[in-house]
């Protein structure tokens, strides 16, 4: 046998197992969009609701519907009246990475690299984009062009002006669908908030004049500080996880399928770290 016939075999053998496995977990844990839907609201998703989602599909194996069912449910669990954000960075590294490689953000044309359930939200109907060159959002509802409007003045990526800081003025949601705690950006928006109390800042000294292309085609021009790559390897948030645990409704999570939702507020997730530094702890190995 040749080695090629050696690789397509054993990729046929991979794929089958592949294959059997999904079934099987769909049989033993399936759940449908109405499931998801009755989900979200026992934990605590409501209409008008501002929701940030995190979320991975690979987790989310036991679905038996489409990806486009999920965002529908998504949408419909917080209604029109609401938001519905999700992150959209294009790159999958570090932003110090993507800004190397001069590339200009196209905010129709760049892709998402932060899953795939969030490339697809972006290029569904009715969402916008906020404009940044590292850290843009997809937003669906009624208020979106407002809340996304000021992203590209923000002088950190999620910092003051950003969606995930608008998060904190409106009483927003943090949905955590089948990742944990390290997914949670808004962690970026507190950092800021807490810059001047840290032991050392999470941020570049350097600031960054990054160009973002408009629906329209005309270049934006962002300056902003970046997060430090060195630093931002010794980050280690879970100290945050048994705080909110030991706070009564502060940690909501359930089982869906063979993995969770975890639902959090984010006045909560601020309160937990500016307590955490007042006793001198962040999040960080340093």
């Amino acid at each position: 046998m040749t080695p090629t016939f050696i690789t397509q075999w054993k990729r046929r053998i991979k794929g089958t197992l592949k294959k059997y496995r999904l079934t099987y977990i769909r049989w033993r844990n399936g759940f449908g969009a109405n499931e998801l839907q009755a989900a979200l609201k026992k934990l605590g998703v409501h209409r008008g609701d501002v929701l940030l989602v995190h979320s991975s599909l690979d987790r989310l194996e036991a679905f038996t519907g489409t990806i486009t069912e999920i965002i529908t449910t998504l949408q419909e669990s917080v209604g029109p009246e609401g938001l519905l954000l999700m992150p959209t960075m294009p790159f999958s590294g570090s932003a110090l990475e993507w800004v190397g490689s001069n590339t200009v953000f196209d905010i129709q044309k760049t892709p998402s690299r932060s899953g795939l359930l969030t490339e697809l939200f972006r290029r569904s109907p009715g969402v916008i984009r906020s404009l940044h060159p590292t850290h843009a959002v997809a937003i669906w509802g009624d208020r979106a062009d407002s809340f996304g409007r000021d992203h590209h003045t923000s002088t950190t990526p999620c910092g003051k002006g950003s969606p995930y800081a608008k998060l904190l003025e409106v009483n927003g949601k943090i949905l955590l669908l089948g990742v944990d705690l390290s997914a949670m950006t808004f962690f970026h928006s507190v950092e800021e908030m807490l810059e001047s109390r840290m032991p050392i800042s999470p941020f570049t000294k350097e600031s960054f004049q990054l160009q973002s292309r408009t629906a329209t085609g005309a270049l934006v021009t962002t300056t902003t500080r970046l997060y430090d790559p060195v630093l931002s390897k010794k980050r280690r948030i879970h100290p945050l996880k048994p705080l909110l645990q030991s706070r009564p409704g502060q940690w909501r999570q359930m089982p869906l399928g063979t993995t969770s939702m975890i639902l959090l507020d984010a006045k909560d997730v601020v309160t937990a770290l500016f307590d955490m530094a007042a006793e001198g702890r962040f999040c960080y190995e340093i």
